[in-house]
């Protein structure tokens, strides 16, 4: 069974602070914010959200099958996805643009600040998922606006029930766009942010969106997720991490685990508990995509 994850593919430029973001900025300085960060430590990874999930779903046994778009540069996470017996069948190589770029500084308190550039990613709506016997399963990650718009309406089409993902992608739709996403996907996974951002803006609670899918998953970080089925909710406690080393990936690793645990007909809240499992297997590991799962199923 291959699950088609559309999203990002992206070149993941990490940088280390060794201070707290809180004790450089200053909040009633902001409309003259000027700051420089000392970031002794910097490494460049394959990421991307449609990579990270693949990754995870790839080492629980998983097909996946990434669909987005690279640029003039991204020969290298080509060769990456083979070397680690991906298909990039559904990956479109933009020869006039640059792979997407993400430029991500973590503070001593595991705080984020990115800097993202779409780059080849605004052209993934040019690959098209279409039904095949193989595909049982696909995935809405961040993306491009259009592509997310457009795959979103082809896996309907296409009779394939899809995980509505929406992450960092969100804010780039109204309330009616996104309630049309959920009356599309079969499932929704957020974060708590972002779940209040989703019902903000279509005026649904977190229960009545669990009642217009077959179940809605709200991530609370360190404290487990949320998961919501025909409007009761479960809460799935976390699993603890062996160290907290870089939070970068957690959430897309997360994901990977959900899908391999739709992909073998379990309930929700057992696929949360395996991402609760596989994200904390993540954090304790630098990079979005240097982990292993020997033995975690």
């Amino acid at each position: 069974m291959a699950a088609v994850i559309c999203g990002s593919l992206a070149f993941d430029t990490i940088m280390s602070f060794e201070g707290r973001f809180a004790e450089q900025i200053l909040p009633d300085q902001l409309h003259i914010l000027n700051v420089s960060f000392l970031v002794p430590s910097l490494r460049r990874d394959f990421g991307g959200c449609a990579g990270n999930i693949a990754y995870s779903l790839k080492l629980l046994g998983g097909t996946p099958l990434p669909m987005g778009a690279v640029g003039s540069d991204g020969g290298d996470y080509l060769q990456r996805l083979d070397s680690l017996g991906i298909s990039s069948e559904f990956v479109l190589r933009a020869d006039d643009t640059y792979t997407a770029q993400a430029m991500i500084m973590t503070d001593r308190d595991n705080n984020q600040i990115t800097a993202f550039h779409p780059g080849a990613m605004m052209q993934a709506h040019k690959v098209q998922v279409q039904a095949r016997p193989d595909i049982k399963l696909g995935m809405i990650s961040p993306d491009g606006r259009d592509a997310m718009l457009q795959h979103a309406q082809q896996f309907k089409a296409a009779g394939i029930p899809f995980v509505f993902d929406p992450g960092q992608g969100l804010p780039m739709f109204d309330g009616k766009e996104l309630a049309n996403f959920i009356d599309l996907a079969t499932w929704v996974t957020v974060n708590d942010y972002e779940g209040k951002m989703l019902s903000d803006r279509t005026g649904w609670s977190s229960a009545e969106i669990s009642k217009r899918v077959n179940g809605l998953v709200v991530t609370l970080g360190g404290d487990g997720c949320e998961v919501w089925v025909n409007g009761e909710v479960t809460l799935v406690p976390p699993e603890r991490p062996k160290a907290i080393v870089d939070p970068t990936g957690c959430g897309d690793a997360w994901r990977g685990a959900l899908l391999h645990g739709l992909e073998q007909g379990w309930s929700l809240a057992r696929c949360a508990q395996l991402g609760n499992k596989v994200g904390a297997i993540k954090i304790a590991s630098r990079g979005p995509q240097n982990y292993t799962l020997e033995g975690v199923r």
